[in-house]
């Protein structure tokens, strides 16, 4: 609002002889009375509180989230990943099930709370001899918890706190093993984008030499036509890697929330170097890393206390109980002590139930990691395969590729043979170098893989 407008909503035109006067309020004029002060004073006070807390709620209301507000960036894979973990609404929700679990413990860790007991009544004289009068009974009562019970029950929070924070590495290694496999997937249809630029810009200098030699006579009209259409896909091909790429940098947003800057582009290069530890090491490292493994075993250990405490629960804890009864004449205090009796139920059914969870548990655990040994071996050979066929196609397939298309370039500009065989060198070319590229793209997901199975990526967050 300018001036100007806040200026006419301050004025207020002089009453005219057409409108009648309007009358002052004696209650706001002039409060006189106490009753009057005292409630505008309330309305004060209460109007200054109420304003006081609107800057808190302000706080309070802005969503606890990392953002930038920088645009048109160029992020690097390392860049969007920390980006995108403190962004992600999963990995969010894992770390408040952390603080949840780390609750239960105290929960765990509690004492049972006293009972107190009190009732009055009265005492009627039926005797001659007795004394009528008030009767006051009152009682306190604690319930000693087993121990065994109890310390279960604590080894059992402690493992769901474990479980709960394995349960978080996973999804943060998940997390950061899906965004570098769609950064290197954009990283794959960039270069695929960038190759099909480079075929569609030689296509069209071909086609500028076709063009000059059917309109010379010195080729047929079938040159051209054939030209025509080789561009034609290859701009076609263009157009779909670019959409792919697109595609690639707005799945990663979506992990981030959207929460990534406005016209951001992807940097990196897929022909990144890999270190290849010993397959002992490796091995080593699945074991004591892997956050599956890790959740397993504190699911192991969960059953274990689960069933620790069906078994004590066949002797419960004591309950100590002590009241005190006075009427007109007589004072009288007890003490008392109740134990529940396991005659009629010895808790058999909760122990066998919790020992077929304890084994299951433990099968599970087995499973898995047999499971994770062979995957390893598969990845590992994944990764072989893929530096194989780099140095297959980057050392020999792509040199003599591009020697033929030379030779068959030169060999059209001297007559000595047709657009036809310059397309075909083109055409093997191009899928020699898309081959390559893909090549790449799969010796980046097998070490994605690799690091992921590891736990490389589980360990770097606060727990």
């Amino acid at each position: 609002m300018t001036q100007e407008s806040s200026d006419m909503h301050l004025w207020t035109p002089p009453p005219s002889h057409f409108e009648p006067r309007r009358r002052s309020t004696p209650w706001l004029a002039a409060p006189r009375t106490p009753l009057r002060w005292g409630l505008l004073i309330v309305g004060a006070s209460c109007l200054s509180s109420s304003w006081a807390t609107l800057p808190t709620m302000t706080e309070s209301a802005k969503p606890a989230v990392a953002t930038t507000h920088l645009t048109n960036a160029k992020l690097s894979i390392e860049q969007l990943t920390g980006l995108i973990l403190a962004n992600n609404p999963d990995l969010r929700a894992s770390l408040i099930t952390l603080n949840a679990a780390r609750s239960g413990i105290t929960s765990a860790q509690a004492f049972i709370n006293p009972r107190l007991e009190w009732s009055q009544g009265s005492n009627s004289a039926r005797l001659a001899s007795a004394s009528a009068g008030q009767v006051q009974v009152w009682a306190v009562s604690q319930f000693i918890e087993n121990p065994a019970v109890r310390s279960a029950r604590i080894e059992s929070a402690q493992a769901v706190e474990k479980d709960s924070a394995q349960q978080a590495r996973i999804t943060r290694n998940e997390l950061v093993a899906q965004v570098r496999l769609r950064a290197y997937q954009g990283l794959l249809f960039q270069a695929q984008s960038t190759a099909a630029a480079d075929a569609v810009q030689l296509l069209e200098q071909v086609r500028e030499r076709v063009r000059v030699r059917v309109e010379s006579g010195e080729a047929g009209r079938y040159e051209i036509i054939k030209a025509d259409a080789e561009i034609i896909n290859a701009r076609e091909r263009l157009q779909t890697t670019r959409l792919l790429a697109e595609q690639s940098l707005l799945e990663l947003n979506r992990m981030a929330a959207g929460h990534l800057p406005s016209g951001w582009t992807l940097s990196g290069d897929l022909s990144e170097g890999l270190e290849m530890s010993s397959l002992m090491e490796i091995q080593q490292q699945v074991r004591q890393n892997n956050p599956e493994l890790a959740a397993l075993q504190a699911q192991v250990l969960q059953m274990q206390a689960q069933l620790r405490a069906a078994q004590g629960s066949r002797w419960p804890g004591l309950e100590l109980r002590y009241s005190q009864m006075r009427d007109p004449e007589v004072r009288q205090g007890q003490l008392s002590v109740g134990l529940q009796m396991p005659l009629m139920d010895n808790r058999s059914g909760p122990i066998a139930q919790a020992s077929a969870e304890l084994q299951r548990a433990q099968v599970r655990l087995e499973g898995r990691q047999a499971e994770l040994q062979q995957q390893m071996f598969v990845i590992l050979k994944s990764l072989e395969m893929a530096r194989l066929r780099i140095e297959a196609l980057g050392q020999g397939s792509m040199r003599e590729a591009e020697a033929a298309l030379r030779v068959a370039q030169a060999a059209y500009r001297f007559g000595e043979r047709g657009i036809l065989d310059v397309l075909d060198a083109q055409r093997v070319l191009r899928s020699v170098r898309t081959d390559l590229i893909d090549a790449r793209y799969q010796l980046q997901a097998a070490r994605i893989a690799l690091e992921q199975l590891t736990g490389q990526h589980a360990d770097s967050m606060p727990l």
